[in-house]
């Protein structure tokens, strides 16, 4: 999501946005986001403290007065001005962050897997109790077109349940294109796994909604080998890979293709040379506003910037 918004204020509105993450297991998302953005007026701002990093980036780069970000869109998209200048601050996993007051909280949840046991960290998924909706702007239900109608009116049903104003939105993660690393900028078909047998290895909060979208694609058989967000594969693990990869070569009669997600390759791109001589493949997605949607979630995030 904090992708698809600075895109949207970098690109719509010539706005440079700073996004700040605090760089959870090696920074993988944050390595992601700066590969994408490399060339852009988006910043990325990575550290415990938000705020401290937030005032280094605004020292360095300055800022724009709130009430003059609106008149980025009413100029011309063939004259606009990208302005180098800070105007908007996105927090990643902000919510919990309360020490930094925001004009707009956007409350992201996991279709697949919305509440978990319902308890918090450490003792749960949770970082923040359901009723944190009570202070929320926005939810966003993501991954909602991997799970039934009836999973997903049980989802509302308890966000309405905390707070009954509150616009729900749905979103997807839509699968754009694979790479095969290093050649990050050559774009390859989805095709590329029709027929195919597929491992995929992720360590992604959501590995369900790799293995899914892949099973769409028309692969001959998909596997998955999972682990925990945020992991830094070992020695171990690539023989682990490697053996399980061996075995389906077996089985099979032809060599498998190992998928794995853009942040699993952002994490720790060299050890994926020790998976030779099988092919590896990085999935691209674009995150995607449902229901025809999208223009009404961009009104709401221009409502904050007025």
């Amino acid at each position: 999501m904090v992708e698809f918004i600075a895109n949207w204020l970098a690109n719509d509105f010539g706005v440079s946005p700073l996004i700040l993450t605090r760089g959870y297991g090696g920074g993988d998302e944050a390595k992601m986001l700066q590969r994408h953005f490399i060339g852009t007026s988006v910043k990325i701002g990575v550290g415990a403290n938000r705020a401290a990093t937030a005032a280094s980036f605004l020292h360095k780069h300055g800022f724009v007065y709130p009430l003059d970000i609106v008149s980025f869109k009413k100029q011309i998209p063939e004259r606009r001005i990208v302005s180098d200048k800070i105007g908007v601050a996105i927090l990643d996993d902000g919510m919990q962050h309360v020490s930094m007051s925001r004009d707009l909280e956007i409350v992201m949840v996991n279709a697949l897997s919305p509440w978990g046991n319902r308890h918090l960290l450490p003792f749960g998924p949770l970082r923040e109790p359901l009723t944190s909706f009570s202070r929320a702007n926005a939810a966003v239900i993501h991954h909602s077109d991997l799970v039934s109608d009836q999973n997903l009116s049980v989802i509302k049903s308890t966000i309405l349940k905390a707070n009954r104003f509150l616009p729900i939105y749905l979103s997807t993660m839509t699968p754009t294109h694979f790479f095969k690393p290093p050649r990050v900028s050559i774009q390859l078909s989805l095709e590329v796994v029709y027929e195919k047998i597929v491992l995929c290895v992720s360590a992604i909060g959501s590995p369900n909604s790799l293995v899914q979208k892949i099973q769409k694609m028309g692969p001959l058989f998909v596997d998955r080998l999972d682990y925990s967000d945020h992991h830094q594969f070992q020695n171990e693990d690539i023989m682990r890979i490697k053996a399980r990869l061996e075995h389906l070569k077996n089985k099979f009669g032809s060599k498998p293709i190992i998928v794995m997600t853009e942040k699993d390759y952002d994490r720790d791109h060299k050890i994926l040379g020790s998976l030779e001589p099988f092919e590896v493949l990085v999935l691209c997605c674009k995150l995607k506003i449902l229901d025809h949607k999208e223009d009404e979630f961009k009104k709401l995030l221009i409502c904050s910037l007025s």
